[in-house]
């Protein structure tokens, strides 16, 4: 074998490696279950005025 056919081997390789562990992942991530956003309720509002308070402060 030259060394441009076990170059090639080898790079195929890793592809397919690359691309397995990608679809493992992809599959992974899809059964944790969908993906919801956070409740509005816990998030913490923000006033213009308290970003201005802490403009000037600096």
């Amino acid at each position: 074998m030259t060394r441009g056919k076990i170059l090639a081997i080898i790079t195929g390789a890793i592809s397919i490696l690359l691309a397995v562990f990608y679809l493992v992942l992809v599959q992974v991530l899809d059964f944790r279950g969908e993906m919801k956003p956070a409740p509005v309720v816990e998030m913490l509002p923000v006033s213009n005025s308290n970003i201005v308070q802490l403009v000037v402060k600096k």
